[in-house]
């Protein structure tokens, strides 16, 4: 399966988080590498989307849709923090 970067994902980040979030800056909780959303690597052939971190390949973010509601777990994130 190939991944995407983030921008495939610009959609469901604002109905997840309500605002444009493809250049919010997280940190990966595993290795501390830092980076925006739209540098991940997403792979859309889950039940719901999975983004990757670039540098070790950790599980950073999974959304889903639910009941016409998107859902996002950000446990793989140490940090997230919007542009302004």
């Amino acid at each position: 399966m190939d991944a995407l970067d983030g921008n495939a994902i610009a959609g469901m980040l604002v109905a997840a988080f309500g605002t444009e979030m493809t250049t919010a800056t997280g940190i990966c909780a595993s290795c501390g590498a830092t980076s925006q959303l739209a540098e991940l690597a997403v792979y859309l052939k889950a039940p719901g989307a999975v983004a990757r971190c670039g540098s070790c390949g950790s599980v950073v973010m999974v959304l889903v849709e639910i009941n016409g509601i998107t859902r996002a777990d950000t446990r793989g994130l140490a940090a997230l923090e919007p542009t302004a």
